[in-house]
């Protein structure tokens, strides 16, 4: 079967500068898609290329069976919402989600029906006479999205539409983004830098880094079978290592082998049982609510002019049994079974 939205050999040149190399990419009628990467890796660039907005040097976009490289941005359907909101400010909430719908030759009635059921939900009802500087960060962002989604678009695309906004807003909003996409039935393409959005919001994530995608997965694929040292450092904390596990690893290098710091076993909770006993002195403990970060130096390297480093993390609640201090020396054990090793193309999960 067809996928509902395809890109075939994406290239996009500025100039001498090459912004896309050969991306190839489907997406799923209905899925919720992040593009994950560093600024610069060129997510933006592709996602103006699928609303439009620029043109490819090179490559194809077929939607739904139909050829769409050369389709004008205002004959595609698609809605995109920017980083910035681009609300008018000498608007009301209501009249800026209705403004799009005028071009569609809708009748009064039908633009108040549809603004009407769009404001409902957003929950911005009681706002609808509101300026846009009249209202929050959150609501401006909440109009933003109900004037795209009053469009009823094919696809909607969002630029970062979070990253204005403080860390309680913003996982409030993803929330309510991911359950719009849900109850609306869209397809939703959502460019991000930022991973915890991406892993909380996204059926699938699209790393990309240097123009290319580097890696396709569920958000439990990438995070747990991440294919390169890159994506494992990229999305989440790890460990690296050398294979012979005696020098400390670069997410550059590519013979690797890795863990994650909640993986690590510590104290009475270490044992022989997934890997030798190690001994490490604790350097730094760290509260983030729900658990504590702990960086271990390894006892193997006091002497050493580069020692290794190890972040465990631990529950807060396992915490309360080990009475933690700096300079303490604890055993630890790195469970074979939750060992990536890295080869140049692909990774392999070392089983115990």
């Amino acid at each position: 079967m067809q996928p509902y939205l395809q890109l075939a050999q994406i290239h996009k040149k500025f100039g001498s500068f090459t912004s896309l190399k050969g991306i190839d990419l489907h997406i799923e009628n209905h899925e919720f898609v992040c593009l994950l990467g560093p600024s610069g890796c060129g997510k933006t660039t592709l996602l103006r290329i699928i609303a439009g907005l620029e043109t490819a040097t090179g490559g194809s976009i077929t939607l739904a069976g139909k050829n769409i490289t050369r389709m004008p941005a205002g004959q595609r359907n698609f809605a995109m919402m920017f980083q910035s909101y681009a609300l008018f400010p000498n608007l009301t909430a209501y009249e800026n989600i209705a403004y799009g719908l005028y071009s569609k030759k809708l009748s009064r009635a039908e633009i108040k029906k549809r603004v009407e059921e769009v404001l409902d939900l957003v929950n911005l009802t009681s706002l609808a006479s509101h300026y846009p500087g009249q209202c929050s960060g959150g609501q401006q962002q909440r109009i933003a999205l109900a004037r795209a989604l009053a469009m009823a678009p094919d696809v909607l695309l969002l630029d970062e539409p979070l990253s204005a906004l403080d860390a309680k807003v913003r996982d409030k909003l993803r929330r309510e983004i991911r359950n719009l996409h849900e109850k609306c039935g869209m397809t939703t393409i959502m460019v991000t830098h930022d991973q915890e959005e991406a892993l909380t919001m996204a059926d699938k994530i699209v790393v990309m880094n240097n123009a290319e995608i580097v890696q396709i997965g569920t958000p439990q694929e990438v995070y747990e079978q991440p294919n390169s040292p890159f994506v494992a450092d990229f999305i989440g904390a790890i460990n690296f290592m050398k294979d012979d596990s005696t020098r400390e690893l670069h997410p550059q290098d590519q013979q690797a082998s890795a863990i994650r710091p909640e993986h690590i076993h510590l104290g009475s909770f270490a044992d022989d049982e997934g890997g030798a006993l190690q001994y490490g002195k604790i350097q730094n403990i760290e509260f983030r609510g729900s658990f504590y970060r702990i960086t271990l130096q390894w006892m193997d390297d006091e002497r050493l002019a580069n020692p290794r480093f190890v972040m465990i993390d631990i529950s807060t609640e396992q915490s309360k049994g080990l009475q933690l201090t700096k300079e303490q020396i604890i055993p630890f054990s790195l469970p074979k079974e939750r060992i990536i090793t890295f080869e140049t193309e692909k990774p392999i999960l070392v089983r115990a």
